[in-house]
């Protein structure tokens, strides 16, 4: 068994830090069938308008938007993200005064300038609280989408995706944090000597820069990132601030941010540099019984052809391979060059072994063959799980994924908030204005250098 991580003694007491995974009507595949649900949640701004007003009256560090660049999932029974997310948060920042706002963008199928401008505009918008999850595009129907025949490589879409990250990173840094002057009197608007073009040249971009706005209050946005193969790991240690994980045990967890933390370690980037955010799926009620019965009820609503085919995605095999009362088919291992889902694949088959699941069971632990952990109970129940997994070092914080929005996030802000408060591990005010208060996460300076990306390390 894997050993509780070793906190410092002479830090700050660590506190919690939740976000909010804002999945249209939430979590479980059926929730939009609910009889208080909206099936046009999904292209409402106004509904994600007032998760953001729950969250935040929860003292929420962020919203988190995932996106896609296709139909990726069966959109003839559940709804599919559709919204373009920094645009959607835009909304969302004028709205709301604290709240971080978490936007994925690709690295895959867009530009370096062009995700530096829009996220540093998120960011001045919103007063320092934006942030980028950069992510890599596996599924054919985006490639195709973008021109291209076939998805790119494994390995190929991760060295863009650093390449990409470093520059961004370059264009944010290419102002210094006082280039603006703005004096009326002398006539001087920007000293032109503090923004320089960044001039470079690798195996997959040619960007001169410099960027055409000034830094943020913040620096620049946060940085998150949400691979779980090798390539992906790497990734994370070079440039993330925080990590949207995935784990079903302590153990796993832990294991994970150790390997994340000691590779930024290694790179100069200090001890524990990166925060661990696993995904956590909360269904509530009043009693655990309660709880069960409304996980129960919410699974029976999903057709079972669409959990079989979910799950068989993951897993990369052909639904037909699945038996609904018989153990996950063997052989079943990830191809060396698996070119997605490395992640979720890992912590199924690992829950699924563990635990002894036939392929019914592990579609109902899933809530519907979804990959992230899923917990039933209590408010209390709930409350106990996550400081056990704070206080044995984890996991900082989660990436909140209620079983149903809004209800099932006002049912944690009003029902297990409040006991995280109690208990001394989660803010009570919200003591920042910028994203980076909010998770404890320095300010960069201007004009520092980022990490040189792999690629041309490996030119050189």
């Amino acid at each position: 068994m894997t050993a509780p991580l070793e906190l410092d003694p002479q830090r700050a007491p660590r506190q919690l830090h939740l976000n909010l995974n804002a999945l249209h009507s939430g979590f479980v595949p059926s929730a939009w069938r609910l009889p208080d649900s909206d099936p046009l949640a999904f292209t409402d701004v106004q509904h994600y308008v007032r998760l953001a007003h729950i969250a935040e009256a929860g003292k929420f560090d962020a919203i988190f938007l995932a996106d896609n660049a296709a139909i990726a999932d069966q959109i003839n029974f559940r709804p599919i993200t559709a919204l373009e997310p920094t645009v959607l948060l835009a909304c969302v920042a004028a709205a709301t005064t604290h709240i971080g706002l978490v936007a994925t963008a690709s690295t895959s199928y867009n530009e370096p300038y062009n995700i530096a401008r829009r996220f540093a505009t998120l960011d001045h918008v919103s007063g320092g609280r934006a942030g980028w999850n950069v992510v890599t595009t596996a599924d054919a129907a985006s490639a195709r989408n973008f021109g291209h025949d076939a998805v790119p490589d494994h390995a190929q879409r991760y060295a863009r995706a650093d390449e990409f990250t470093t520059v961004v990173r370059a264009l944010w840094d290419s102002w210094e944090d006082d280039a603006f002057i703005g004096d009326k009197r002398d006539g001087r608007f920007v000293d032109t000597r503090k923004l320089q073009p960044i001039a470079h040249r690798g195996a997959s971009f040619n960007v001169q820069g410099p960027l055409n706005l000034p830094r943020s209050v913040q620096g620049h946005p946060v940085l998150f990132q949400a691979g779980g193969s090798a390539d992906g790991q790497e990734l994370a240690a070079r440039h993330a601030e925080a990590v949207f994980s995935a784990a079903q045990s302590i153990e796993e967890s832990i294991e994970y941010g150790r390997r994340i933390n000691a590779q930024a370690e290694a790179i100069g980037r200090g001890p524990r540099a990166v925060k661990i955010l696993p995904g956590l799926t909360t269904i509530i009620g009043a009693t655990e019984a309660e709880a069960l019965r409304r996980r129960d009820e919410l699974v029976d609503l999903i057709p079972w052809d669409y959990s079989l085919n979910r799950l068989a995605g993951t897993l990369g095999i052909p639904a037909d391979r699945l038996r609904l009362d018989a153990p996950l088919p063997e052989p079943l291992t990830l191809p060396a060059n698996g070119n997605g889902n490395h992640t979720f694949f890992n912590t199924t088959v690992a829950l699924a072994r563990r635990r002894g699941l036939t392929v019914r069971a592990l579609i109902r632990e899933l809530a519907g063959g979804g990959g992230h952990r899923v917990i039933v109970g209590t408010p209390e129940q709930i409350a106990d799980d996550i400081e056990h997994w704070f206080r044995q070092g984890a996991a900082d914080g989660f990436n909140l994924m209620p079983d149903v929005l809004p209800d099932g996030l006002s049912a944690f802000v009003e029902g297990v908030v409040p006991i995280l408060q109690r208990r001394g591990i989660f803010r009570t005010e919200y003591t920042g204005r910028t994203l980076r208060d909010h998770l404890d996460l320095p300010r960069p300076s201007g004009r520092v250098s980022a990490p040189e990306p792999a690629t041309s390390r490996a030119a050189a």
